[in-house]
């Protein structure tokens, strides 16, 4: 009697033990899962922001693009840190992130004219993506302060480079004339006197005449008054503008 009242005793504190053991278990699982949606959906929130300003600018990195970037950082980041044996194997994880999001910024800058236009675009993307590293370690208030930061640089910076026209663009230009010493020497003159440089000059021969293609650099308002001083020159019998690019 006393061993079976011994076994009952044991089978009841096993029991109990196993319980309390499951109980503990749910409630990690469940802390672990809510830290975990709280924070993609920080980087979700957090990316699609940034996203949707620059779709608003018609950027090939938009509202997509930036949230999933976020978000995806955000993952791995977690990945990182909850299936990682050591912390040298998380650090070796995140580090990736970066690789990975090198590749991509590098797919968006593209040259244009004789310059290069997607660094904003680019660089947009690796911020992006230390937002996303940051709201998946548990760093939310880093993650919002540096949204707001990059909002303010694409949004204020952006139109403030509009208003007082600072931004350097390339505006190519196609002339025909008699030579090409006389057309880079015209071309040479009137640029000196708006003060903007010369870059990429390419010369043809066409049909006894010369063609001469090259790209001037400067703001849109040393475009503009290119453009109206350009077409009076009495060497040029042919002036086409090609086209602008930028770096936005």
């Amino acid at each position: 009697m006393i061993k079976f009242t011994h076994f009952l005793s044991f089978k009841n504190n096993a029991m109990l033990e196993s319980h309390e053991t499951m109980q503990e278990l749910s409630r990690r699982m469940g802390m672990v899962l809510s830290t975990t949606m709280v924070g993609l959906v920080v980087a979700a929130i957090l990316g699609g922001t940034i996203g949707l300003e620059r779709e608003w600018r018609h950027r090939p990195a938009g509202l997509r693009t930036n949230l999933f970037i976020c978000l995806g950082s955000a993952m791995f980041t977690m990945f990182s840190s909850q299936l990682a044996g050591t912390p040298a194997e998380s650090t070796r994880i995140s580090s990736t992130i970066v690789t990975g999001i090198g590749f991509i910024g590098a797919g968006s800058v593209q040259p244009s004219h004789g310059s290069v236009s997607g660094l904003t675009t680019a660089a947009t993307i690796f911020v992006t993506a230390g937002v996303g590293m940051a709201a998946g370690g548990g760093l939310y208030m880093i993650a919002i302060f540096a949204t707001l930061v990059i909002l303010l640089a694409l949004v204020v910076l952006g139109n403030l480079e509009a208003r007082f026209a600072v931004k350097t663009r390339g505006f190519p230009y196609e002339v025909v004339g008699p030579s090409t010493d006389e057309v880079l020497r015209e071309s040479d003159r009137i640029l000196e006197d708006e003060g903007i440089g010369m870059e990429d000059g390419h010369a043809a021969a066409v049909e006894g005449r010369s063609r001469v293609v090259f790209i001037a650099h400067g703001t849109v308002p040393e475009g503009t008054a290119l453009d109206l001083r350009l077409p009076h020159s009495s060497i040029f019998s042919s002036l086409q503008a090609v086209g602008a690019s930028g770096l936005g």
